[in-house]
C-alpha cells in the first residue's frame, strides 16, 4: 500500500515552527463557526445556481417518492424514524455537491452532469460508506419500532393523526418520548460524528471507508463544542424543510452540501 493508502490518520501537516501535527488534533475553533460554514456554502450555491438548484429539486423529489411509497405500502408507522434516518444517509446523498464545492475551490468550471458523475479518489470505497450508512438508518428504524411495540405492545399502529395524542395523553407515552429521544439521541450523535466529514474525505483523498469514518469520529471529537453547534445547525435547518413540507431542501439541502465541504476543509486542516 502506498504513501496515499495509508490513511488519513496518518495525514501531517507542516506547522509555522516547522513541526508536523495530525490535522485531527486541530482545535480551539470558534464556537459558531458554522456561520462562516454556511456563509462560504451560499457562495458556493449561487455560483451556477442551476446546478444546486437541480440537484435539490432532485433530492426533493426522490424523499417526496419515498415518504410516498411508505403511506402507499402502510408503512407510515415509520415515518418519523425515516425522517430521523434521512440525517444518516444525507452526507451520501450530498456527493455532488462537495464535488462542485471542490472544484469551485480548485478554479474548474462544473455542471450538473460533473455533479452527478462523480469520481471520488477513494473509489469503491465511497459506495460501501453509503451502504454502511443505509445499515444504521435501517437499524434505526428497526430500533424506534422495537421501541414502540415495547412500550405499546405489538398492536396495530394508530395511524400519524392520532400518534402525538397518544405520546402525550398517557405516561406511557411520555415515557417513550424520554426513552426514544435518548436512544435517538445516541443514534444521531454516533451517524452525524462517523459520517459528517467521511464522504467528503473519500472524495478528496484515497482512503478506506473504515479509515474515513474513524477520522471523522477523531475530527468531531477533538472539535466537540463548535460541532455540537454546527450539528444543532443542521437539525434546525432540517426541522425547517420539514415545515415547509419538505420543499425548503431545494435550497437547504444543496446550502448545506456546500457548507459541509466547507466545514471538512477547515477542520481537516486542509483550508488555509
Amino acid at each position: 500500500m502506498g504513501e496515499t493508502d495509508k490513511s488519513y490518520w496518518l495525514l501531517s501537516e507542516t506547522s509555522g515552527i516547522g513541526e508536523t501535527r495530525d490535522p485531527s488534533l486541530q482545535r480551539n475553533l470558534p464556537l459558531f463557526v458554522g456561520f462562516r460554514w454556511l456563509g462560504a456554502g451560499w457562495r458556493d450555491f449561487w455560483n451556477r445556481p442551476a446546478s444546486s438548484l437541480t440537484y435539490g429539486l432532485g433530492v426533493f423529489l426522490l424523499s417526496v417518492a419515498f415518504l410516498w411509497t411508505l403511506f402507499g405500502f402502510g408503512r407510515d408507522y415509520i415515518l418519523f424514524p425515516s425522517l430521523a434516518g434521512f440525517l444518516i444517509v444525507a452526507p451520501f446523498l450530498a456527493i455532488g455537491l462537495y464535488e462542485k464545492s471542490r472544484a469551485i475551490g480548485e478554479g474548474r468550471s462544473i455542471g450538473l452532469a460533473g455533479m452527478l458523475h462523480v469520481r471520488p479518489r477513494a473509489g469503491p470505497q465511497v459506495f460501501f460508506t453509503g451502504l454502511l450508512l443505509s445499515m444504521l438508518m435501517l437499524m434505526w428504524t428497526r430500533a424506534a419500532v422495537l421501541l414502540w411495540a415495547l412500550f405499546f405492545g405489538v398492536n396495530e399502529f394508530p395511524g400519524i393523526d392520532h400518534v402525538v395524542g397518544i405520546l402525550t395523553g398517557s405516561p406511557y407515552g411520555w415515557a417513550m418520548v424520554v426513552v426514544g429521544t435518548a436512544i435517538g439521541g445516541l443514534f444521531a450523535a454516533f451517524a452525524f460524528s462517523i459520517s459528517v466529514f467521511a464522504v467528503p474525505m473519500l472524495l478528496d483523498r484515497n482512503v478506506d471507508a473504515l479509515t474515513a469514518m474513524a477520522t471523522s469520529m477523531k475530527l468531531v471529537w477533538n472539535n466537540l463544542p463548535p460541532m455540537i453547534v454546527w450539528g444543532a445547525m443542521i437539525l434546525w435547518l432540517f426541522g425547517l424543510c420539514i415545515a415547509t413540507g419538505l420543499t425548503g431542501m431545494i435550497v437547504i439541502f444543496p446550502l448545506l452540501g456546500h457548507a459541509t465541504w466547507h466545514a471538512y476543509k477547515t477542520v481537516a486542516g486542509a483550508e488555509h
